[in-house]
């Protein structure tokens, strides 16, 4: 990348502010306020004095606005495998996929299939392909739907077809983990002990240490937690004599059995692996600042230091067990972090002090938080994690002190958007008179906009339809209004649905107000894809 082309995405970036709005409401923001404002003709009234026409007679002759590409949407896609219509949506990924995304495409659409219950037509699909690679990953997956919908004889049978070796302990692993979650613990163990025979066999690797850690959650699962600690040692130890596999999805094997453990309280693996034992809070607090490395510094490269517990490893396990690990536990899975942020200056450190600040401050440790919150040496990203802490105190502790902390913060992007967070605390709470009244504190229009938001859904879950569209119609930008019409459609009685419906289709388009469409009228996506189908040259 060049000098010149950096300082501009640079001054995007600061402009717009996307540290202090983060990953949810940044990008948004862009692309709302770029689809312009609402004008009073935008309102889609034309089609109700029509006799309100059915929301689906919008959606077809709106569908093509701004040239999006329906068809070709991986989302339109599984909704038509969600909703009965497999074999079209097969159509569609070989119509529009590419050479390289074809297999994927075509797993999702089975794994999708098979999630809404047409197991039959998922079936169906992983036959029909000719590939032996590609047929091997619709049977692994394959197996453990067949499990967990009470067909164990057939999944044992898929089991024993895969053709690869490579495929045969993931295969057995995820259906012992269903039989696990069926509650069958004794027959779980038993198909556990042929997967990690069979992924003995197979050799190491990313993919048999993803087989070893859902092992240790069969194990775990089952109750035999000495297997359980077994497997964990192997995979700890496969773990330490390998460097970093670039091919790992995250989390990584050993977070997930680390969480597994974490989750019932025992930290000794974490402690062991530590390169030296936690320190006081307020010892530590003293070190100086951590800087966050980078002016675009969202992407974070992997950490290859080849510590087994490094700063990666420990963000996915923070970030995993952050809302359901006990009081205690939490706060002692904080000090451990906090001795890794000391010790460790990789490319994850970052990372890991963010997800510190974000269990600290759901569980209310909100002085702890904003220390951390001042290692940030760049303002805007320090902003950003002020209302990160907005956002945690007021979903887990008290609205009053999160509103406060937010009317505190200087930075008038990451205010609004620790208002935002308030704004929906306080009206999930079902107070939507003072979620409302709190919106006019937001200066930022855009940001009073998606405050609105959810006053509007709250509104529509009470029965307050009325209210509901006032307030909607109050929104300035376009996109963010339909969204707010869209949320309304689900809730509504069915020709008030049919107008919302439309009239969000006229403000954005379809992609805005089929999620829920779908939920009221399955059978909206079928009739959509065959009237864009026809449309195409």
């Amino acid at each position: 990348m060049t000098g010149e082309r950096l300082h501009q995405e640079r001054d995007i970036y600061v402009e717009e502010g996307l540290a202090q709005w983060g990953a949810e409401f940044g990008l948004a923001r862009v692309r709302e306020r770029g689809g312009g404002l609402a004008a009073e003709t935008d309102t889609g009234m034309g089609i109700v004095r029509g006799g309100f026409e059915p929301c689906l007679l919008a959606v077809l002759r709106l569908s093509v606005r701004g040239g999006t590409n329906t068809c070709s949407s991986s989302w339109f896609q599984r909704a038509l495998a969600r909703t009965g219509h497999l074999a079209r949506a097969v159509e569609l990924v070989y119509a529009t996929s590419s050479a390289g995304g074809l297999d994927d495409g075509l797993v999702a659409l089975l794994k999708t299939a098979a999630d809404a219950g047409d197991l039959e037509g998922a079936q169906a699909l992983a036959e029909s392909f000719s590939g032996r690679q590609l047929r091997d990953r619709a049977l692994v997956a394959l197996v453990p739907a067949w499990a967990r919908a009470g067909e164990r004889d057939r999944a044992i049978a898929l089991a024993e077809s895969i053709r690869y070796p490579h495929n045969w302990g993931r295969a057995w692993a995820l259906l012992a983990k269903a039989v696990a979650d069926n509650g069958d613990a004794q027959e779980a163990l038993g198909f556990a002990a042929r997967a990690d025979e069979l992924n003995s066999d197979a050799g190491g690797g990313a993919r048999s240490l993803h087989v070893l850690a859902l092992l240790v959650e069969v194990a775990a699962a089952a109750g035999d937690h000495a297997r359980a600690a077994a497997l964990a040692d192997r995979l700890e130890s496969f773990v330490r004599s390998k460097p970093r596999d670039e091919g790992w999805v995250r989390p990584g094997p050993l977070a997930k059995v680390l969480v597994c453990e974490v989750l019932r309280g025992d930290l000794t693996r974490i402690d062991a692996t530590l390169r030296r034992s936690p320190g006081p809070p307020d010892e530590a607090l003293t070190r100086p600042r951590a800087t966050l490395g980078g002016d675009l510094d969202l992407i974070l490269l992997s950490d290859s230091s080849g510590a087994p517990l490094d700063a990666e490893v420990m963000t996915d396990v923070v970030d995993a067990v952050a809302e359901t690990a006990d009081q205690e536990v939490a706060l002692a899975l904080a000090d451990r972090a906090q001795t890794l942020l000391l010790d460790d200056e990789g490319h994850y450190h970052d990372t890991l002090l963010r997800a510190v600040i974000r269990l600290l401050a759901r569980r209310g440790q909100l002085e702890r938080a904003v220390a951390f919150a001042d290692w940030i040496d760049d303002p805007q990203l320090r902003a950003g994690q002020q209302a990160d802490i907005v956002r945690e105190l007021a979903r887990y502790d008290d609205t009053a002190r999160a509103e406060a902390l937010a009317h505190a913060i200087t930075d008038h992007h990451a205010r609004a958007r620790a208002l935002i967070e308030v704004v929906r605390e306080v009206a999930r709470r079902g107070d939507t008179t003072g979620a409302k009244a709190l919106t006019h504190a937001i200066t930022d229009r855009w940001a009073r906009g998606e405050a609105l938001v959810a006053v509007v859904k709250e509104l529509g879950r009470h029965g307050d339809l009325a209210r509901a569209e006032a307030v909607a119609s109050s929104i300035a930008y376009r996109e963010t209004r339909a969204r707010a019409l869209a949320a309304l459609v689900e809730l509504a009685e069915p020709s008030d649905a049919r107008r919302l419906a439309a009239q969000a289709v006229v403000l954005a388009g379809w992609p805005t107000v089929m999620p829920e469409v779908e939920r009221v009228a399955p059978r909206v996506v079928a009739t959509v894809a065959d009237e864009m189908m026809s449309r195409t040259p």
